[in-house]
This record gives C-alpha cells, sequence and structure tokens, in this order.
C-alpha cells in the first residue's frame, strides 16, 4: 500500500487523471474512473443523491452497476451500511460466515468469484451525498482509508452545484477561472470546474476564493507535470520581508 499523500498531492493526482480521461464521458463517469485508477482498483460506482429521491448511479462496467442495485433492493450490504454508519465500510463476498450474507451470494454469482467492496459515503460540506464504491476482484486497493475517504468527499463536491448560489459578478469570475484551468490543464470545462470545487473543499473554503486565488495566478495548474503549484500571498509577503533592502545591500566606497 502507497503512504499516505497531502491533500495537495491527492488534488494533483485527481486533475491529472481527469486531464486524461475521455472528454465524451459525463463529469461522474470520468470522475468514478478517475478514482479507480487512482487507488488501483478494478471498478466504481458513483451513487449520488442530491436531494431525497434523486438518485444518479454512474459505473464503469454493467456488473458493478448490477451490485449496486442490488443493494438498493435488499437493503443489505456495504452500501446501505455505509450511508447508515456514515463510515468507509469494507465486505468481502466470500466471508463465511458473512454479515450481508443474501447480497454476498449474488454478488459472488454476478462477479463469478471473490469480491471485495469498499463502499464510502461522500460528503459535501455537512451533508452526505451518495457512495462511492470501489471494487476488487483480488489484492488490495493502493491508498489507505484516509485517502480514500478524501477523494470521495472531493468528488462528492465536485459534483454538488453550487453556482447557483453565487451573484452575478462571482459567477464571473468562476467562469473566467474555470477557463483559466480549462487552458492550463486541457480538460473539459466541466472536469475544471470540478477541480476548482476539490481545491475549495480541500482548503475547508469557498469556491469564490479559489477563483479569485486562481484569477491573481496565486494558484496554477500544469499539464505536463500534472501538479499543480499554489503560490500564496502570504508567502510572497514572508519572502519579501526576508528580502534585503537596497540599503542594507549598499557599501561606502573607500
Amino acid at each position: 500500500m502507497t503512504a499516505g499523500l497531502s491533500p495537495t498531492e491527492l488534488l494533483g493526482l485527481l486533475a491529472q487523471t481527469l486531464a486524461s480521461a475521455d472528454a465524451e464521458e459525463p463529469l461522474a463517469v470520468r470522475l468514478c474512473r478517475a478514482v479507480v485508477k487512482i487507488v488501483d482498483g478494478h471498478g466504481g460506482t458513483l451513487a449520488v443523491a442530491s436531494v431525497p429521491g434523486d438518485r444518479m448511479v454512474v459505473s464503469t462496467s454493467t456488473t458493478y452497476a448490477q451490485i449496486d442495485a442490488l443493494q438498493e433492493l435488499l437493503g443489505e450490504g456495504p452500501v446501505p451500511q455505509a450511508i447508515h454508519d456514515d463510515r468507509l465500510v469494507v465486505a468481502r463476498v466470500e466471508d463465511s460466515p458473512n454479515r450481508f450474507p443474501t447480497f454476498a451470494q449474488e454478488a459472488a454469482k454476478a462477479v463469478g468469484g471473490p469480491l471485495t467492496v469498499y463502499a464510502v459515503p461522500m460528503h459535501a460540506g455537512v451533508r452526505t451525498v451518495g457512495v462511492l464504491s470501489l471494487y476488487l476482484t483480488s489484492g488490495q486497493l493502493s491508498r489507505g482509508s484516509a485517502d480514500i475517504q478524501f477523494l470521495a468527499d472531493a468528488v462528492g463536491t465536485s459534483l454538488m452545484n453550487d453556482l447557483d448560489a453565487l451573484d452575478w459578478s462571482q459567477k464571473s469570475h468562476v467562469h473566467q477561472a474555470t477557463g483559466m484551468v480549462t487552458a492550463q490543464l486541457r480538460i473539459h470545462p466541466d472536469d475544471a470546474l470540478a477541480v476548482l470545487r476539490a481545491h475549495a473543499f480541500a482548503r475547508s473554503t469557498d469556491l469564490q476564493t479559489v477563483a479569485d486565488d486562481v484569477l491573481a495566478r496565486r494558484m496554477a495548474f500544469s499539464h505536463d507535470r500534472g501538479k499543480e503549484r499554489e503560490q500564496h500571498h502570504e508567502q510572497d509577503q514572508d519572502q519579501e520581508q526576508d528580502q534585503p533592502s537596497d540599503d542594507n545591500d549598499r557599501t561606502e566606497e573607500p
């Protein structure tokens, strides 16, 4: 298992992976595939519910979509448990005895062998907006639970449409920043907006603040390196204070 990464490093991986994704696929599918790739999973499913009764499900394969639907039908499995407990739940269908016996039996039939399911609640602020499911038929994920939870929350935040809460001038700034990130990473505008939202989540701030940082070039993204670099005004000020003044540099000539 790979050592844990900082939030900035994880978001860099997410941005890099989105930049290489198929732009023709919906944003939710691209985000799902990106997380699966980052954690070295074999498949994934996103079940998002922005409001009660309004549930959107996307998956990397038909089989995994069926497994998600099976849990909703049965009311049993790692996904309902993750929602109920609001925590990451890991379930292996081959375990005996099994805490989800009916689900385990049907899921094993669907995949034709062993399967491990990681069900991770996705948060947007204080709300649980859905569940990210990651699937493995062998081995283990390359990222630890803290990294997986962070990615799930970043995706959940990215999928929530918070532009309606901004006034016209703020929306203009967000659109401009989205355009800059689109050009820097060479990705679809929807993906660029998702990256901005993920950064707002990671920094515990709002979308407008992140947009302002992009427009002021305190935050920039590099397609070639696949990493973002952040240059904060406070750091710039500290560096300026550390620089010797011109007066101090002058010396008396004999």
